[in-house]
Formats: structure tokens, C-alpha cells, sequence
């Protein structure tokens, strides 16, 4: 449940933050901010429901994972107290930052076991990888995005070579990004004495005029004049538009290079 890089300094009015129940009593629940170092915070009963509570304990358990919103943050004869409320969390709200928070969990165990096997200090860790990570709302896009684009994405935020290229090794092994393949037959058929060669000419065309590097574009010969043309990308639109511009080329140079016949139809959709 902690992570090993927290953060320093105190919440601000509003913000919602992670907490877990330390003890309950029957006027409020004491709590360990777990994004903060050593901050504890303090659930009023009176913001613990926006409902009637008639025991505390049959809604807060130790132990258990809450998001709060600060409601007071103030600085008492050396010491810190802070307030927060769960009433006044909407369950969208609470859904986002859960989400935000297990993955901010993971990405910091990715640069944790990434300096592990560099041999570093966790304060090494902090000063060479997370200080340029957190500095992103989600720094778990930026990992999910380097897995796709090589470790030069972690390069371009300040991130040096060593550690760049021993986050992306380690980020490889915990994220896998799903794939959207979009396949069309495509039927072609030629009456002409070198019919097959202008076939083969079309499709070796295709494969060299439409590639990219965010696609997979694969040819397989399903059985003459059946060809199936698939497209794999990370990102459904950039699939669709590349079927689109095949189907286009298709229908408008086959016709002009002797093809007689061309039909080019959907197949399937796919994810994963």
C-alpha cells in the first residue's frame, strides 16, 4: 500500500487525497495520508456521511483505503492538523483519484525495481527518474507511452540515458498495451495474360505505400483472388483511417493498371 516516493509539504484546501484509517473513535476517525510524508489527518464524524451515522464503526474499519477532501489545514504550536471529509467526495471524484493513485502505486514500483536492478538508492531513484515522472498528472501515461515509442520519450523529459533505458526494460515487463486489428478481403481478379504479376504488383504496393511506424500492416493470401489485408495499431482511428485509405487506393488505381475486379469488404474487428 506505501509507495516509496511521497510527497513533501502539506495538502491544500480541497484537494482530495488518499487515506487510510489508523483508529476509529465515536467522535472521528484518525488517519495516515498515504501520498504525504508522515502526515496524519483527521475524518470530523460529522463529514463522515452525508447520512445519518449512528455508529462510526460500521462505516470505518483499520486498515481500510478512503479519498478525502481537505477541509482545514492548519499549523498548531509546532504541530500539523488536518481535516478531512468523505461526505463531501462525489463518487466520480472518488472513482478518478482511486484510479490516479493505483497507478501512481505502479509506476513508482517500476522506477523502485528499475533502480534495484541498476543497483541505486531509492534517494538516487528519486533525483534521477521520479523528480521529471511526477511532474505529469498521470506519470503512468508517460510510462505506457514510452513502451510504445522507446526509452528516447523518458530523454526528452530530463531523464538520462542510463536510467531511461533501465525504466523502459523494466516498464516492458509490467505493461502490456492492448491492439486494435482491423481486417478487409480484399478480391481481386484479372483477365490479362500477366493478370497475376499486376495482382502481386497491387499488393506489394499496398504494403509499401501505407506503411507506418504506429501500424502492423500484414497481406495473406486466403486463397486466389481472396486476400486478406489486416491492420494493427494501438489506437482504433489510426486503423479505421489506414483501412479507409486502402479501400480508396483499391477502387481507384487497380481499375487503372488492368485489374478487372475488385471487391473490398470488412471482416472483423479485434482488440487485444
Amino acid at each position: 500500500m506505501s509507495i516509496p516516493f511521497k510527497k513533501k509539504g502539506l495538502p491544500e484546501i480541497g484537494e482530495l487525497v488518499v487515506a487510510q484509517i489508523k483508529k476509529v473513535f465515536d467522535y472521528g476517525a484518525y488517519t495516515n495520508l498515504l501520498e504525504y510524508e508522515n502526515l496524519q489527518a483527521f475524518i470530523p464524524w460529522s463529514e463522515v456521511s452525508t447520512k445519518y451515522v449512528k455508529d462510526i464503526k460500521d462505516i470505518l474499519k483499520e486498515g481500510q483505503v478512503v479519498i478525502g477532501k481537505v477541509i482545514r489545514v492548519e499549523k498548531k504550536q509546532g504541530r500539523i492538523e488536518v481535516d478531512i471529509s468523505l461526505k463531501r467526495v462525489f463518487e466520480g471524484e472518488k472513482k478518478v483519484k482511486m484510479l490516479r493513485w493505483k497507478r501512481v502505486q505502479k509506476a513508482q514500483k517500476i522506477v523502485e525495481i528499475a533502480a534495484k536492478n541498476l543497483g541505486k538508492t531509492l534517494d538516487e531513484a528519486y533525483k534521477n527518474a521520479w523528480i521529471f515522472l511526477e511532474k505529469n498528472i498521470d506519470p503512468m501515461a508517460l510510462i505506457e507511452e514510452t513502451v510504445l515509442k522507446g526509452p528516447q520519450e523518458f530523454m526528452k523529459i530530463g531523464i538520462n540515458e542510463e536510467w531511461a533505458k533501465a525504466l523502459y526494460e523494466e516498464a516492458k515487463k509490467h505493461i502490456t498495451i492492448k491492439m486494435v486489428r482491423i481486417r478487409g478481403i480484399a478480391k481481386l481478379i484479372s483477365y490479362k495474360p500477366d493478370g497475376v504479376e499486376k495482382i502481386k504488383g497491387v499488393l506489394i504496393e499496398i504494403k509499401n505505400k501505407f506503411k507506418r511506424d504506429d501500424i502492423n500492416l500484414n497481406i495473406y493470401t486466403v486463397g486466389a483472388p481472396r486476400y486478406r489485408i489486416e491492420i494493427e495499431a494501438h489506437d482504433y482511428k489510426v486503423a479505421e483511417e489506414v483501412y479507409n485509405q486502402i479501400a480508396t487506393f483499391l477502387k481507384d488505381v487497380t481499375q487503372s493498371i488492368g485489374v478487372d475486379f475488385v471487391e473490398f469488404e470488412r471482416e472483423e474487428i479485434e482488440k487485444g
